[in-house]
């Protein structure tokens, strides 16, 4: 079976082709519009619908290219969670595919296909192996989102934590704001945090994680943007713009959502006598989320 995937939950118009019988995937497209929304410093909706409407003829003609322009047997669409004008564009787009092609409609929720897409190594999809896999703790983190499902199984999820204000990747486009960075804010925190130390350094900026030490799995991030507004607000103009000290903010607000993330993570897991972690979302692509989460799991 030939499944063609849409997602425009957001600024990307995506399109994918996968053969379902051995998960292998033909092809993977994406539109971006970074750079588009890079001016406003978000992403602006309306401006993002429009440019999914220009841009998903075009990615379809590519992606059934690069497939070898198979049959399709099925069209699966993202319905939520997401932008809504966005979300629209994609459904429709698909409502006219499925009736030119007179193919049925499956409708994704891509929080779930954040899960899933880890799944589809040939070392994990297949159901013979699945029982190494769960139960497993899921955190799906973007920059709408900060999730921690408990899933027993494919389809059967537990929501056992949740962001209550700002999302880790929100917290992170709001902090390179601050500091001047550009959007999106979750490369650009990286990219300074990752950059050697400078030495003598002076600042010694220490900000809260969180809600850590309490019982429940819930997130909150909105605070440690706001520590963030507060230190640099008292700085002054020579110190702000200095990279000592963009380059200190950076590391350290990254290492307190770091720090979060993964310590309630792996109570959960320990909790729950889970299998297996799995990540999701944009700022799973964090390098030194998944390098943390590998060495704190092998300890």
């Amino acid at each position: 079976m030939i499944i063609l995937g849409i997602d425009t939950s957001c600024d990307d118009t995506c399109i994918a082709i996968l053969k379902v019988k051995s998960f292998e995937i033909l092809s993977n497209l994406i539109s971006s519009q970074v750079k588009l929304h890079a001016r406003y410093g978000g992403v602006w909706p309306f401006l993002a619908k429009r440019e999914h409407q220009k841009n998903l003829p075009i990615v379809l003609k590519k992606a059934l290219q690069k497939a070898g322009n198979p049959k399709v047997d099925l069209i699966a669409v993202t319905i939520g969670p997401g932008l809504e004008p966005c979300l629209w564009t994609g459904i429709n787009f698909a409502k006219d595919l499925a009736k030119n092609f007179k193919k049925q409609i499956v409708p994704v929720n891509h929080l779930e296909a954040h899960i899933f897409a880890n799944l589809l190594s040939s070392k994990s999809c297949y159901r013979k192996k699945m029982e190494k896999v769960f139960p497993a703790a899921c955190l799906v983190v973007s920059g709408g989102h900060t999730i921690l499902f408990l899933m027993r199984k494919i389809g059967k999820y537990k929501l056992i934590g949740e962001t209550r204000d700002d999302a880790a990747g929100e917290c992170f486009d709001k902090v390179a704001r601050i500091l001047g960075l550009g959007y999106p804010g979750g490369p650009a925190i990286a990219t300074e945090a990752a950059k050697p130390k400078i030495q003598n350094t002076k600042y010694k900026i220490q900000l809260p994680r969180p809600m850590i030490n309490q019982k429940n799995y819930d997130f909150s991030f909105a605070g440690l943007k706001t520590a963030v507004f507060y230190d640099f607000k008292i700085r002054s103009q020579k110190i702000r713009s200095s990279k000592t000290y963009i380059r200190e903010m950076a590391k350290e607000v990254q290492q307190a959502i770091v720090d979060v993330l993964i310590y309630k993570t792996l109570r959960a897991a320990k909790e729950y006598n889970l299998k297996s972690i799995i990540l999701g979302g944009g700022v799973a692509a964090n390098d030194e989320l998944r390098k943390q989460f590998k060495e704190k799991i092998n300890q």
